[in-house]
């Protein structure tokens, strides 16, 4: 049995899918099981990171677990799901993480993740950590824009990052819970090539076959669209000062983790563009 949580999510949905279809046994946590709306040979159980109480009954008779969890609480979060798994005799957590960053930079949301690792590890459970960079998904904010005014506004300027689709994050994932020789592993995850969201944006229109303009816009402007969207402050503050990383060009690394741990290429942007054009008309 391998417990997934954050299931109902962009990467959790795609790790419950590709369990089921390598014939694991899967249980899926949600705060609203009533709302997943996940295949019916998934057990769905309710569960909450922020009461630890609900957790143990969930880890029960789970060996693996995919822990994903997200904000300033990750570590709390972590720590919570991490000691019910070590009482309930869970061997193994592959939690989702985030690149962030480097050894020297990190932004907000990747230590909140180095806070979750640190709290798994501590409790002696065997720990694979898998850090995707952004999603290719992360595109789909740009639709509403896109549809009334054929535009794509972003601080990030000429600076380039290779992203990574979640069906690739959910193969490590999935690959190292199912499979041995992952324990302890530390894997980085992206796409197959370094972008620019002007990039982006022009292999976007050619899948959506509408002409679309990319439009820099300085922090400031950046941070009042995402209140405007209403964006949470903790997320805008901990996204914003991460522009300056990739304007710099130090984002742009690419890690060929996909193909070394599934044994085949990953998708590019342009693949993800054609799956999705149709959000975007």
């Amino acid at each position: 049995m391998i417990l997934v949580t954050g299931a109902t999510g962009t990467v959790g949905r795609e790790v419950v899918a590709q369990l089921l279809a390598a014939g694991q046994e899967v249980r899926a946590m949600t705060r609203t099981p009533l709302k997943a709306k996940l295949d019916a040979r998934v057990e769905v159980v309710k569960g909450d990171f922020e009461a630890p109480e609900t957790l143990e009954r969930v880890v029960d008779g789970a060996e693996k677990v995919f822990s994903l969890t997200f904000g300033p609480r990750t570590g709390i979060h972590e720590r919570n799901l991490a000691v019910a798994a070590k009482k309930g005799g869970v061997r193994q957590i592959v939690k989702l993480s985030a690149l962030g960053g480097d050894e020297k930079i990190r932004n907000d949301i990747r230590k909140w993740h180095d806070e979750g690792e640190r709290a798994i590890g501590e409790t002696g459970i065997e720990l694979t950590v898998v850090r995707p960079g952004a999603f290719m998904s992360n595109a789909l904010h740009w639709r509403e824009s896109i549809r009334t005014q054929g535009k794509v506004f972003s601080n990030y300027g000429d600076g380039k990052l290779p992203p990574v689709h979640p069906r690739d994050i959910a193969a490590v994932a999935v690959r190292a819970l199912t499979s041995e020789g992952h324990q302890g592993k530390e894997y980085s995850v992206t796409g197959p090539e370094a972008l620019s969201i002007g990039e982006q944006v022009k292999i976007l229109s050619g899948a959506i076959g509408k002409p679309l303009e990319f439009i820099p816009v300085s922090d400031d402007a950046a941070r009042k669209g995402m209140e405007q969207a209403g964006m949470p402050v903790f997320l805008i503050d901990a996204l914003l000062p991460f522009a300056d990383f990739i304007r710099s060009g130090k984002a742009a690394r690419v890690f060929k983790t996909v193909e070394e741990v599934t044994g085949r290429q990953p998708f590019t942007f342009s693949d993800w563009a054609r799956e999705n054009a149709a959000a975007f008309r």
